[in-house]
């Protein structure tokens, strides 16, 4: 199990980086089709949708990006951080609906809950 926790952590960084850079050329993408259009009214249009759609996935994107940092250093904290992102990643179909279906079979394993319990014995003995 050991294993598959690396690769979701990995996998929640990965997913997190592709939501980031998607959400910078979809800004650049609306935001621009708007400034070639040279109307002040599209302009503004597509400034607002662009800030909009963009910030928005980009905080979907972040808590992903934290989440596989915890789950690599086997934090408890990064574990449940990956369930919630996790069960959001379900809606984005088809590799998000696989990627959450695969961290939730993981992450709620009684296998995993038992190496990140042994991890936080550790650091509370340190």
């Amino acid at each position: 199990m050991d294993t598959h926790v690396r690769v979701i952590g990995i996998l929640a960084i990965v997913f997190g980086i592709m939501g980031l850079i998607g959400s910078a050329i979809l800004f650049v993408a609306v935001a621009g089709g708007g400034l070639i259009s040279g109307d002040p009214m599209v302009i503004k249009i597509t400034s607002i949708v662009a800030v909009t759609v963009s910030s928005l996935i980009g905080m979907l994107s972040i808590p992903e990006i934290i989440a596989g940092i915890g789950i690599l250093k086997l934090q408890n904290w990064g574990r449940i951080l990956g369930i919630v992102v996790a069960i959001l990643n379900l809606m984005n179909i088809p590799f998000g609906t696989a990627f959450g279906v695969y961290a939730l079979w993981v992450l709620l394993n009684s296998e995993t809950e038992k190496i990140f319990k042994q991890q936080d014995d550790i650091v509370v003995e340190e």
